[in-house]
C-alpha cells in the first residue's frame, strides 16, 4: 500500500520515464535517428522479428503518439494527482496490449523490454493508496 506522498511520486516518476523514452518520437528527424539506433541495435544483436522502415503515415502514428504522451508526461509530473496515476495506469495496460499483439504478429522483440516496463509501472500505479496518510492528493500549482 503506499502513502499519498508515495504515490505522487509514482505519478511523476512514471511520467518522468515516459518523457524521457518517448521524447524522441516527437519529431520526424528525432524520430528517424531513434529508429536507426533501435534498427542497429536489433541487428547487433540479431533479435527476432521486424522494425521495418516507417513510411510517412507510420511516422505521422509515431509523432501523434509521441506529442500525446509527452504532453500527458509533464501534466503529471506538474501535478502528479493520484487520479492520474490511474488513468495512466489503465493507458499502460492498453499499451501492454497493443505491444503484445504486434510482438505476437511479428513486430521485433525489442518491444519486449517497452511491454515489461508497461506492465510494470501499470501493476504499480494499481496498488491501493492509504486515505489515511497527511498529504493531499492533489497538489495545487
Amino acid at each position: 500500500m503506499w502513502t499519498s506522498t508515495q504515490y505522487r511520486r509514482l505519478v511523476r516518476g512514471s511520467a518522468w520515464y515516459d518523457l524521457i523514452v518517448t521524447a524522441a518520437f516527437v519529431t520526424p528527424w528525432t524520430f528517424a535517428a531513434l529508429h536507426g539506433v533501435l534498427t542497429s541495435v536489433s541487428r547487433a544483436f540479431d533479435l527476432s522479428g521486424e522494425l521495418p522502415a516507417f513510411e510517412p503515415m507510420h511516422m505521422l502514428m509515431a509523432n501523434l503518439l509521441g506529442s500525446i504522451v509527452c504532453i500527458w508526461a509533464v501534466l503529471r509530473i506538474r501535478d502528479p494527482q493520484q487520479v492520474f496515476g490511474r488513468y495512466d495506469a489503465v493507458g499502460r495496460f492498453l499499451f501492454s496490449a497493443w505491444q503484445l499483439y504486434a510482438l505476437l504478429h511479428g513486430a521485433s522483440s525489442l518491444l519486449v523490454i517497452f511491454l515489461f516496463f508497461e506492465l510494470a509501472w501499470g501493476v504499480v500505479q494499481v496498488l491501493p493508496v492509504d486515505k489515511t496518510s497527511s498529504w493531499p492528493l492533489r497538489q495545487e500549482i
